[in-house]
């Protein structure tokens, strides 16, 4: 009976919803009404209390607000079909709009009340599962596995149960006895190299005979040889703190329908974006408001997936499936798409528990998203989770939301081009005054920037996305074409990491972003060109070449994403405060270690030491009391790289020089042992600017970016002619 109340309930307000967005209302009165919405919606977020009531007020406004200019738009904008030249551009900028509100209300229903943060049960003494740990790797380096393997070896968890295994994909038989004998030897050297590391650190190598299914081949090559209750797995870059199962096996043992335990992706490095724009110690990561928000709108509706790393799953679900999912080349999702549709349940612990390092390259960022894209469109194409059988209705909208999103490339280059044809080309796609396009567009995008600031302000900031999106977009459209004509084409590529850049460069895929911006550019002139010699169209010029004008700061943006700062340190620092013992030919002498990264650390002697007088280079070693009780040493081998002297003190730049698997264990204990810092760092970055002052901000940083991407180029243009210009010596003469 409640169930039938709550249906007519919700058809009457559907009907009253339908009668006011279709009631028709003069320009004036939708101007007002569409004003006084705005101001509410602002008055609400800057004054009112953070309660759900409150903000689903608020969003329910600006729904009101976006249905109505979707109905305007589709009944009044169109340009007749008889005018194929005006309506096939005007229609396909059309869907890109109605693809953008659709995303809207998919982000509406994920996000709009997302999952509280969880407490983790503890686990009883004596109950503790197996638990094995797999590490696939690749092509990364030694010294970075040896990190994240140490990292994993200090894991807070009982010895007998934990069992480690580092899956090496780049070791293969295939890889030894290919027919380079460069490439092989490199192969061969390389399982050798980690066979050793492995030893010394005690943890369990494995490789296989070839490389099939990439990722997922390689997983499953570790379930074959392994018999934990739970399987762990950690990108080769991702360096767990101690903490990690403490904090998620223990919701294993509540519900024996579980499958995962994601916890979010952390990254101690700045995206490209992030390092050229200089934005990384301020802003929020572009992977904040996934992880922040979107995966626990995704978790209340038990849709949190899985993302290939920092994460618990099930032994005994995976084996419903024979293991990870290898159809597409995200088998992280994909597994977790058919573990969700055979019942089975997953959690996300939204609590920072691993460290990584992103792309440094523009191009290796590219890189990174076209695969994720590729595989997203897969899995639409191959299991299409709107019709999966086994999952509900809330499920099939959260995987609509996660796979439809990545879609974005079409609307948001739509968007780029779409005021051009009228300024170049005079075809008037959309049907409209000026004051038309004031009262509606205006209003819409004025409340759709609200609302996306209720949904994400802590986690993305005004406009953030758009430019994410744009340098994206040129790639990825090309890359989710070529999936919609052959699926079966993707192949794995490994994202490349610790990369670094010697000098400032333009990316060597920028270039068509300075096209772009120069056409855009073009368009600003033919604008003001048009004002003088069409008096008569004055609203309709100032209205396509402002959206004109916007696109431009964002392609100017996209400029200074691509012109790549110079680069030289492969790992980031973090705080550390460890009290510890610097040794100087033989001699101890009491200090902290201020910070560290990867390759060594700052120290600070103690306010009554005086050190001797060292030369750069000069060997030294540090003693400190290891955070995890498994780790047999306490001294790290170092050489001084510097000494900063100042009237806060003495700062002694210390360069770690390993040469022991253990001293790894040394390393990784000082780096990544302590979640608390990660969640710090986090929090100094999430403030909400507001609409307001984010637009400012952004404009103000698209015009600097803008004048800094012109002067790489004019000073990439430079070199150019000086090596044109110099003399090439004629090869010597044999005799």
């Amino acid at each position: 009976m409640r169930k039938a109340w709550i249906a007519a309930l919700w058809a009457v307000s559907s009907l009253i919803v339908v009668f006011l967005i279709t009631l028709p209302i003069s320009l004036q009165a939708h101007l007002i009404a569409g004003c006084i919405v705005v101001v509410m919606m602002a008055i609400l977020k800057t004054f009112g209390p953070s309660t759900s009531v409150l903000r689903k007020i608020a969003l329910a406004l600006g729904t009101a607000i976006v249905l109505r200019y979707v109905y305007w738009r589709t009944t009044s904008t169109l340009p007749p079909i008889s005018q194929l030249e005006d309506f096939i551009p005007g229609f396909m900028l059309y869907l890109a709009e109605m693809y953008s509100v659709f995303m809207l209300f998919l982000s509406l229903f994920v996000v709009s009340a997302p999952m509280a943060p969880r407490k983790a049960p503890p686990i009883p003494p004596g109950e503790h599962p197996t638990v094995d740990v797999f590490i696939p790797t690749y092509n990364e380096e030694p010294e970075l596995l040896a990190s994240t393997v140490s990292a994993a070896l200090s894991m807070e968890y009982p010895a007998d149960k934990l069992t480690i295994w580092l899956l090496d994909d780049g070791g293969s038989d295939q890889k030894c006895q290919q027919e380079d004998p460069v490439q092989a030897a490199a192969a061969i050297q390389r399982r050798a190299d980690l066979q050793k590391l492995c030893e010394g650190l005690g943890v369990n190598y494995l490789t296989r005979a070839r490389n099939e299914h990439a990722k997922a081949g390689n997983l499953n090559n570790g379930l074959k040889f392994s018999k934990g209750d739970l399987v762990v797995v950690f990108d080769a870059d991702h360096a767990p703190t101690r903490d990690f199962l403490t904090n998620t096996v223990g919701y294993f043992l509540q519900d024996e329908n579980l499958f995962l335990v994601q916890t979010p992706h952390f990254f101690i490095n700045p995206d490209p974006l992030e390092r050229n724009l200089g934005t990384f110690e301020f802003m929020p990561s572009e992977n904040e408001m996934f992880y922040g928000i979107i995966q626990r709108g995704l978790d209340k509706w038990d849709a949190a997936f899985f993302c290939g790393s920092a994460a618990v799953l099930s032994r005994r679900a995976l084996g419903e499936t024979n293991g990870f999912s290898g159809i597409t080349i995200t088998e992280d999702a994909e597994t977790a798409l058919e573990l969700h549709s055979r019942g089975w349940h997953s959690i996300y612990v939204d609590k920072p528990m691993i460290a990584g390092l992103q792309p440094e390259t523009f191009a290796s960022f590219i890189g990174q998203r076209s695969r994720w894209a590729q595989g997203m469109m897969q899995i639409l194409l191959f299991h299409f989770p709107p019709g999966k059988r086994g999952l509900t209705l809330p499920q099939r909208l959260c995987y609509c939301s996660s796979t439809f999103f990545w879609l974005f490339s079409y609307p948001r280059l739509m968007f780029l081009i779409s005021p051009l044809f009228y300024l170049f080309f005079s075809l008037e796609i959309f049907n409209a005054s000026g004051a038309e396009f004031l009262a509606y567009t205006t209003t819409y995008m004025m409340v759709n920037l609200l609302m996306q600031n209720y949904l994400y302000g802590h986690y993305r900031w005004p406009w953030v996305s758009e430019v994410y999106e744009y340098i994206q977009a040129i790639y990825l459209l090309p890359a989710i074409i070529s999936v919609l004509a052959n699926p079966n084409k993707p192949t794995f590529k490994v994202t490349a990491k610790g990369e670094t850049m010697e000098e400032g460069h333009v990316s060597e895929i920028g270039r068509p972003f300075f096209i772009i911006f120069g056409i855009l550019l073009v368009g600003v002139v033919l604008t003001g060109w048009r004002l003088v010699t069409e008096p008569f169209n004055h609203d309709i010029i100032i209205v396509v070449g402002g959206w004109n004008l916007l696109n431009l700061l964002l392609a100017g943006c996209a400029l200074g994403v691509v012109s790549e700062r110079r680069n030289r340190r492969r790992s980031h620092r973090v705080d550390l405060l460890r009290r510890c013992e610097l040794l100087i030919d033989g001699t101890a002498y009491a200090a902290t270690i201020d910070d560290g990264s990867l390759g060594g650390a700052r120290v600070r002697p103690a306010a009554n030491v005086v050190l001797p007088e060292t030369e750069r280079g000069a060997p030294a070693a540090l003693r400190f009391r290891p955070l995890a009780s498994n780790i047999p040493i306490d001294t790290l081998p170092v050489t001084i790289r510097n000494v900063e002297r100042s009237v806060d003190g003495i700062l002694v730049g210390c360069q770690f020089q390993p040469d022991q698997p253990l001293h790894y264990r040394l390393i990784a204990d000082l780096i990544f042992s302590n979640s608390d810092e990660w969640k710090k760092f986090q929090d100094s970055r999430r403030n909400n600017p507001g609409v307001l002052l984010g637009t400012i901000r952004f404009v103000r940083t698209a015009i600097f970016q803008t004048g800094r991407g012109l002067s790489y180029l004019i000073h990439l243009q430079k070199l150019w002619r000086e090596r044109r210009r110099r003399p090439v010596l004629a090869p010597a003469k044999r005799g």
